[in-house]
């Protein structure tokens, strides 16, 4: 179970070093923003666990709303020109929210506009992420390249907590979201010094059925909406692992975004603690790198969903007040797990749908996934004062473990195999 020296040769090509370089600083950006923005807005006056969450909402709605417009989007047009668009959106969102919090001026409804364009940005760079991937790495190498993005992406989640929230503490929030934002910008500047050769996305395909109209002419957003619908809708491992992760993504919102938090401000120490928790994870997802790199499951999807078990373990420990070392073990599995099922996912899903159509599934995919995310982060704090927040926490950890369980019963799932590559050694993990 290994990576060839070719494989790894992708980080002499200069087009994948370009992707891989503005995917880790838009990372770095986005590693600073949790910390920033959960202890930034509960040290305001007055700013409650209620606050938070209307402003972490605000930041999810327009991403759910815009997703699917996103992945048209990308289909469309060059998604290097998507991907540009989507950083320097996202710079100017955490600069507008940094801007409040240095100055003071923090009106809620202020601070969840700056919040929605974040999400908007969100929502047009992930599909052209996913659908760019392939054209920048060749088809044989498509599992490595994704480790390879996420292990960039990881070491800047771990560089991102552990600075993140030294700048909070040091400096408070609204550096930490220039810093953010600044990393976005830089992003973007990368992202537009790719040079693609031509878009392989088939323009003028005939039709595939009788009265279709060529790809050429299809200007309708609806049309490419239902075609992209058709491609999703008809593996059924896609739709069932979506809708295992609407309400995984809602437990993990609940429990990363504000639940989580407002247990370490209650009980652990505040903002240093969270740090740990989160540096505690994206070292798991390090780890998970070199697990993703050397492993090829002949089943990728059925040991996707298995590794999902594991992700409830930091809520089950949070909630039982376990010691701090314990709970950050439990982030550290957590890492790991949620690493190797997002490099197996993403390859399974650019090796199985066509290239066309890719950006638009995986808008889907997102959609489906974060849909419910937003109720998790209204429903966390209603949930902590009701309950508790060890009892909503354990709540959280349950969601996840019913969900995954349930997923298993998709033959789709558990039957799914993947090409056999010729010299590969395979994991026959079963």
């Amino acid at each position: 179970m290994h990576t060839s020296l070719n494989d790894l040769g992708l980080l002499r090509d200069h087009r994948f070093t370009l992707l891989l370089s503005a995917r880790t600083i838009s990372v770095l950006g986005s590693a600073f923003a949790p910390v920033a923005l959960a202890f930034g807005i509960l040290g305001l006056p007055g700013a409650t666990a209620s606050t938070l969450s209307a402003v972490l909402a605000a930041e999810a709605l327009p991403m759910i709303a815009f997703m699917l417009v996103g992945g048209v989007i990308a289909d469309r047009l060059p998604r290097q020109r998507v991907m540009m668009a989507g950083e320097f959106l996202m710079a100017a969102g955490f600069l507008a929210l940094a801007f409040m919090l240095l100055t003071g001026w923090t009106p809620l409804s202020a601070m969840v506009a700056a919040a929605a364009l974040t999400g908007m940005a969100t929502a047009v760079t992930f599909p052209a992420l996913t659908g760019i991937i392939p054209e920048v790495v060749p088809a044989d190498r498509l599992q490595t390249g994704n480790a390879l993005l996420g292990l960039g992406a990881n070491a800047s989640r771990v560089a991102g907590a552990v600075l993140g929230g030294g700048t909070v503490v040091l400096f408070g929030g609204g550096w930490a979201l220039v810093v953010s934002a600044t990393m976005f910008a830089v992003a973007g500047v990368l992202v537009a010094l790719l040079r693609l050769t031509p878009d392989p996305r088939p323009q003028d395909e005939p039709p595939s059925k009788p009265g279709e109209q060529p790809r050429a002419e299809r200007h309708s957003v609806l049309k490419d909406l239902r075609d992209g619908w058709r491609e999703f809708s008809s593996r059924q491992w896609i739709w069932v692992v979506v809708a295992q992760f609407s309400l995984m993504v809602m437990a993990i919102q609940a429990g990363h975004g504000v639940l989580g938090p407002l247990m370490a401000k209650e009980t652990l120490g505040g903002p240093v603690a969270w740090s740990a928790f989160l540096v505690g994870e994206a070292v798991g997802t390090i780890a998970g790198v070199v697990v993703s790199i050397r492993v090829r499951p002949r089943r990728p999807i059925l040991v996707a969903v298995l590794l999902c078990l594991p992700t409830a373990l930091p809520y089950l420990l949070l909630g039982l007040d376990a010691p701090l070392w314990a709970i950050v073990a439990g982030a550290f599995v957590f890492g790991v797990c949620f690493d190797v099922f997002g490099v197996l996912w993403q390859t399974t899903m650019q090796r199985e749908v066509p290239a066309d159509a890719l950006s638009r599934v995986s808008s889907y995919d997102m959609l489906g996934s974060m849909m419910f995310g937003p109720i998790g982060l209204l429903l966390a704090a209603p949930a902590a004062t009701l309950f508790g927040t060890e009892q909503a926490l354990l709540g959280c950890g349950v969601l996840v473990v019913v969900s995954t369980l349930a997923t298993l019963l998709s033959p789709g799932v558990r039957n799914l195999r993947a090409p056999e590559p010729l010299g590969a050694v395979h994991a026959d993990l079963k």
